[in-house]
């Protein structure tokens, strides 16, 4: 009796450590850019581009920085509670900035500017 009790126990440990992996956030290393359409850079010259590349970069920033305390603040609930927050705002956000921060960039390029 004992013995079925200790199994039963030992066997449940692995569904708890893998349900406490449920709805983790993405990290942000992995999130890529969504696409953004380059023509709503055609008629930025090169010093727009360039002020537009460092705007961007400032926010890709802020919003890694945000994803990895939505990671951090969600690994904790998720050894409280079970589950984690997931993604927010701030992944697709992230996604966002990425996609025109490479849009961007090829305009950049394409303009060949320095």
């Amino acid at each position: 009796m004992r013995k079925n009790i200790v199994i039963k126990i030992v066997a449940l440990i692995p569904v708890f450590i893998i349900s406490g992996c449920m709805n983790m956030p993405t990290p942000s290393a992995q999130i890529t850019g969504s696409y953004t359409s380059g023509l709503n850079y055609e008629k930025f010259d090169c010093g727009d581009l360039s002020t537009e590349i460092a705007s961007l970069a400032r926010r890709e920033n802020q919003l890694y920085v945000a994803q990895e305390q939505r990671i951090k603040t969600s690994k904790v609930q998720a050894f409280w509670m079970g589950y984690g927050q997931g993604d927010g705002v701030e992944a697709s956000e992230l996604a966002n900035v990425r996609g025109e921060k490479e849009a961007v960039r090829k305009a950049f390029e394409s303009k060949r500017c320095n």
